[in-house]
């Protein structure tokens, strides 16, 4: 019964991470939306990544946290921040700005967690 309480609470846990983390990206994600580039990491301007690395790092502290949890669960590592990595870095020319490619993850989040603009 004691293990099954252990894993109840890591769950319940790895549950709050995983909304913090939602939270979080929502947040940042609303900003880059707004007008504020950088998220994604589209360039490579050093004032604009300095002053975009504590969201970022936030983010990965979070999931870090969140993919403790789940592989002590035996679960998958925590995908939407995959996702949001595999989103960031240099693009082309013909790639979507950063504002547009923030409201995308805003409508498509807002499917599924209830997020609104």
């Amino acid at each position: 019964m004691a293990k099954a309480d252990r894993f109840a609470r890591i769950d319940d846990r790895r549950a709050e991470l995983e909304d913090e983390y939602t939270a979080a990206l929502i947040a940042a994600l609303r900003t880059t939306a707004s007008g504020k580039p950088g998220l994604f990491g589209h360039t490579s301007d050093a004032r604009t990544g300095a002053l975009i690395a504590p969201i970022v790092d936030n983010l990965n502290e979070i999931a870090d946290a969140i993919d403790g949890a789940r592989k002590q669960l035996a679960m998958p590592t925590y995908d939407l921040h995959l996702q949001f990595l595999a989103s960031r870095g240099p693009v082309g020319p013909q790639a979507v700005g950063e504002r547009k490619q923030a409201q995308a993850w805003l409508d498509r989040l807002a499917g599924t967690t209830g997020a609104t603009r």
